[in-house]
């Protein structure tokens, strides 16, 4: 009973810590600047992916950002995942097979199957793959690499990619033939990219105003997902396993109760 006693009191400190995190602001990494806190629906132990945005972000990848940017850590075939884009089979099929890979069986280039991954950008003056961005660029929510937040806040991955394609102030440096362009989510650097988006850059199919905040927040919640596509599963499975793990707690304690409460005092 003492011990049951014990691990729920760790349990509530644990919470309530993640909580207090929660209510502090965004922390940045050493080498960033403000990055927006953003209230993605993915976040938190229940949070899910919005379909729509992620079928957005998408667009803005394929129409704006695959020019310089590959996924080729990502299978195409994944985007018929229903926890995630939800796209047709037949039509992902059909968007794989605009893209040519070289075949390393007969050395010749082929169309892509739904079983290959994005293509890479591997040449000169290309940017690097997004395929794991808002994992390895993770701003997190609270001291940094602490964690507890992180189960309620998510890890700031995203909110980092938002606050940088929203974050340049217009100034750019001459780098001797080359400019840099100043970005507050880049503390006391610039950076090479120019500012990707604006207003009716793209049409969106549902409709939605594409705005480049809009396009930003949309395209940020693409790539988590690109980094995370079984972040649903994952939850899912989490909150099956911390019930049963609950079940088994409770059935121990009953059954302690059986099996020694005849041979306890009772307490006066």
């Amino acid at each position: 009973m003492i011990q049951l006693a014990k691990t729920l009191r760790v349990m509530v400190l644990g919470v309530a810590g993640s909580l207090a995190l929660g209510a502090m602001p965004l922390y940045a990494g050493p080498d960033d600047g403000a990055i927006t806190n953003i209230p993605f629906s993915f976040e938190g132990p229940f949070g899910t992916y919005d379909q729509q945005q992620l079928r957005r972000g998408f667009q803005v990848y394929r129409e704006v950002c695959a020019a310089c940017h590959g996924l080729q850590y990502v299978p195409l075939r994944s985007l018929s995942d229903p926890d995630g884009l939800g796209m047709n089979p037949d039509w992902v099929r059909a968007y794989a097979g605009q893209m040519f890979i070289l075949d390393p069986h007969t050395g010749e280039e082929r169309p892509r199957k739904e079983t290959d991954a994005f293509p890479a950008r591997n040449e000169a003056g290309m940017g690097p793959d997004l395929s794991l961005m808002a994992k390895s660029r993770a701003g997190f929510h609270g001291p940094y690499g602490l964690g507890l937040s992180q189960l309620v806040n998510g890890t700031g991955g995203p909110e980092y990619i938002y606050s940088l394609l929203t974050g340049y102030t217009g100034a750019e440096t001459d780098t001797g033939g080359a400019y840099l362009y100043e970005n507050r989510a880049i503390e006391g650097a610039g950076i090479a990219m120019p500012p990707p988006f604006y207003d009716g850059q793209i049409i969106y199919a549902d409709g939605t105003p594409a705005t480049p905040r809009q396009m930003s927040m949309d395209v940020a919640a693409f790539l988590m997902w690109t980094a995370e596509p079984k972040l649903v599963a994952r939850k899912r499975w989490g909150v099956v396993a911390i019930s049963l793990l609950c079940v088994l707690a409770l059935l121990l304690y009953l059954m302690n109760r059986r099996l020694w409460a005849p041979y306890k005092p009772e307490r006066l």
